[in-house]
């Protein structure tokens, strides 16, 4: 029915030309396979990092609870001092 007409889409221009490029060879190996537990050495090192993060973010927030709830109790006892 209604079809919004999409813009016409330049063509970048193409080159024949072939730029070389350099290839290493794969370093040899020392001989040794990769440890099988590294994998889970991993998962608990981002587990822990992940866990310490959310222990700082409860108590930042705790700190800030108490704050305000120490100024809001200053407040209430101002107010019933008058």
């Amino acid at each position: 029915m209604l079809r919004p007409k999409l813009p016409d889409v330049p063509t970048l221009p193409t080159s024949n030309t072939v730029s070389p490029q350099h290839t290493h060879a794969p370093a040899p190996s020392a001989g040794r396979t990769p440890v099988p537990w590294v994998g889970a050495v991993a998962a608990v090192a981002v587990v822990g990092v992940v866990l310490t993060a959310l222990l700082a973010a409860v108590a930042v927030s705790a700190v800030s609870v108490s704050i305000a709830a120490v100024v809001l109790r200053s407040l209430v006892n101002g107010a019933h001092k008058r």
